[in-house]
């Protein structure tokens, strides 16, 4: 099973403030942590949605709007992509993200991380998987 870490971003990240030196090293000791385990699959930092776009869709037209993007909470700050065994094992390994490092999504003392599963091509009706 695969399942994407996401970090939810807040105003310090879309200002483009780097995390501290402190955070850098939890966070390269955690990525060693699932390397040596063998269910990292990706992990990645964000840009602030200012150097980003959205495309909006809506009766076969397409519109681009450049970013920034209001309601700093609702963006992606990061992920990481992990395959385990289950579920429990993927909140197992998001208990584990070293958020009191000081991070983007912690530093006014709450963070959180949404832990979404990627749909396997089993998910889905045998006659759609051609």
């Amino acid at each position: 099973m695969r399942f994407m870490m996401l970090i939810k971003s807040d105003a310090n990240a879309e200002a483009g403030v780097m995390p501290s030196e402190e955070l850098i090293a939890a966070m390269g000791h955690y990525n060693d942590e699932l390397v040596k385990a063998g269910v990292l699959l990706a992990a990645e930092g964000l840009h602030a949605s200012a150097k980003g776009a959205r495309i909006q869709f809506s009766n076969g037209r397409r519109r681009v709007v450049d970013g920034p993007f209001a309601e700093a909470k609702e963006l992606i700050a990061g992920f990481w992509m992990i395959q385990v065994k289950s579920r429990d094992e993927a909140i197992q390994w998001a208990l584990r993200v070293p958020f009191e490092s000081g991070d983007a999504s912690s530093r006014d003392g709450v963070g959180e991380l949404e832990l979404r599963q990627i749909f396997e091509e089993a998910d889905f009706p045998p006659e759609l998987v051609a």
